[in-house]
């Protein structure tokens, strides 16, 4: 064989193999797809999910799966949040979350801020009637569910419904196909700790500080979730209304329960207990640990404990509140 047979037939082997590894990459991609539809079946998903590059909160670039949802579950329809009079029991409210506690955000729970918290400053309602005061308009829920409430609806039951948000709005999420290690833990805060089986954002920590400073309570329904103008509605605590997903999305250990959700840096996530009814007893500071298999994934927090995720272990992906943009989470926004 001559030196140039030899050269030719080298070159043809190597596109061949080259040829050969981006067929199966795209294979690979479609498969993923199919899961990520297959998983978020329940959900309202706008468009099929695609494969994109995205550059994540560490400055890895990746491959990424880009997911556009409308923040409303299927399976019920959110609330209550706020009851009407110190008089209403817990169906006409929500939950709320204090030291590590859920509590029935009733009547008597407003009646009794004052004395819940230490503070004469606390004063909902109207001692004459036991009506209580609410945020009963989209103008008044953004006054007072900013950072910087708004003075004039201090001592309010905040709750933004629904129907504020405009009907075409929906959040997009980009999820790395594979975890991306990270130097450090990675922060929730900017990118929610990531998504429930039925489409619902799983939130970051609620700012409870900057709440209870302006003396109100944004409560969440009873599935743990509330609505703000920016992302629609969203979850900040895992409660029995996450049960099971219509599929799964990666290996799922049987003592572990089935698969709620996906985080932000791609691993799994499970719900608080194991099926035994236990608590995990090895969990790292991000909710995370690994299974007999070796594989990792994360625990849901307990519902009163205000942190679904301690932290991400491995690179986040992005979220966008309006349509889409290239990933590049290493320079993330300001959170609104």
């Amino acid at each position: 064989m001559t030196r140039y047979k030899a050269l030719a037939l080298t070159s043809a082997l190597i596109a061949g193999m080259a040829a050969a590894s981006t067929a199966a990459s795209a294979q690979t991609e479609t498969d993923t797809i199919s899961r990520i539809s297959a998983f978020f079946q329940g959900a309202d998903l706008r468009g099929a999910p695609e494969i994109v590059d995205c550059t994540l909160s560490g400055g890895a670039r990746t491959r990424c799966v880009l997911i556009t949802l409308k923040a409303e579950p299927k399976g019920y329809t959110p609330g209550p949040w706020c009851p009407g009079n110190i008089s209403d029991g817990a169906e006409a409210g929500g939950i709320w979350l204090k030291d590590g506690e859920v509590h029935d955000v009733d009547g008597s729970f407003i009646k009794n801020l004052a004395e819940l918290y230490g503070d004469t400053e606390w004063q909902l309602y109207d001692p004459d009637t036991g009506d209580i005061r609410f945020t009963g308009t989209l103008q008044a829920c953004e006054a007072a569910a900013r950072p910087d409430v708004d003075p004039a609806y201090q001592n309010y039951c905040v709750q933004c419904l629904p129907e504020y948000m405009p009907e075409n709005a929906t959040v997009t999420f980009v999820i790395p196909l594979e975890p991306q290690p990270a130097g450090r833990p990675q922060p929730t805060h900017f990118s929610g700790s990531g998504i429930a089986y039925n489409g619902i954002r799983l939130d970051g920590p609620a700012p409870l500080d900057a709440i209870l400073a302006a003396h109100t309570i944004a409560p969440f329904d009873d599935c743990g979730g509330h609505v703000n103008t920016h992302v629609g509605y969203h979850y900040h605590a895992v409660t029995d209304c996450l049960k099971q997903a219509p599929a799964t999305f990666g290996p799922v250990p049987a003592e572990h329960g089935t698969q709620i959700g996906i985080a932000m840096d791609g691993y799994q996530i499970f719900p608080h207990l194991m099926v035994a009814g236990t608590e995990p007893d090895d969990l790292d500071s991000c909710n995370g640990h690994e299974s007999e298999d070796g594989s990792y994934h994360y625990h849901a927090g307990a519902a009163g404990s205000n942190a679904i995720l301690g932290c991400l272990t491995a690179q986040a992906g992005c979220v966008f509140e309006a349509g889409t943009a290239t990933c590049d989470a290493s320079k993330p926004p300001p959170r609104p």
